[in-house]
């Protein structure tokens, strides 16, 4: 009888998007671990580029203090397995990671004025390494975004919104759509704006 009706449960649980539940929350996951190594990775480049680039601008001292100061930023929130289930939290770590992508495309942008920088060796191999990364990072939060959707359909949709509610299953934050054109815009260099003209390099000709 015991074995009855446990294969009962079972049956009831699959037909009620338990499994599903369980799927998608474990696809979430492992998707978002991915996400953190590929921001891990990206924020690891940081004190390197700045260096280099400080070596041939240090007078761009507000570019480059705001990479360090935004690198600072997102190094302070604890991007605990909890920060996906609170939507408050989400959107703070988000914001601060949009900050470091805006902060590093300046820094590209500014990086144009400076020839001697731009034929830096150790410069173009971590500029090669942070546009790898930030590719990485676009796939990595695509599948974030696709785990999460399915998984909040789950949880929304009856009757598997009743095995969500009585298991503890709610639906979580994803990453905005307006903060995903932003990520995966390029940085603009405006080639017709006044450039500087970096220490101990000619003026371009006229």
């Amino acid at each position: 009888m015991r074995t009855l009706w446990i294969a009962l449960l079972a049956l009831l649980l699959s037909g009620c998007g338990y499994n599903t539940l369980q799927t998608t929350d474990e696809q979430i996951k492992a998707s978002w671990s991915e996400v953190l190594n590929q921001y891990q990775r990206r924020a690891d480049l940081i004190p390197n580029l700045v260096n280099t680039v400080k070596g041939y601008a240090a007078q761009e001292q507000a570019v480059l203090l705001g990479v360090t100061e935004a690198r600072a930023k997102v190094g302070s929130i604890q991007a605990t397995p909890e920060l996906i289930n609170d939507a408050q939290a989400f959107a703070k770590f988000q914001a601060a990671q949009g900050q470091l992508t805006s902060a590093l495309s300046r820094l590209l942008v500014v990086s144009e004025n400076y020839p001697q920088l731009k034929s830096d060796a150790n410069f173009r191999d971590l500029q090669a390494q942070l546009e790898g990364t930030e590719n990485r990072i676009t796939v990595a939060r695509n599948r974030y975004i696709k785990a999460v959707q399915e998984y909040n359909v789950t949880v929304r949709s009856f009757p598997s919104n009743l095995t969500a509610m009585l298991f503890g299953y709610s639906v979580k934050p994803n990453f905005t759509v307006e903060n995903e054109k932003e990520i995966s815009r390029p940085p603009a260099v405006d080639f017709a704006a006044p450039q500087t003209v970096a220490p101990g390099t000619a003026a371009p000709a006229k």
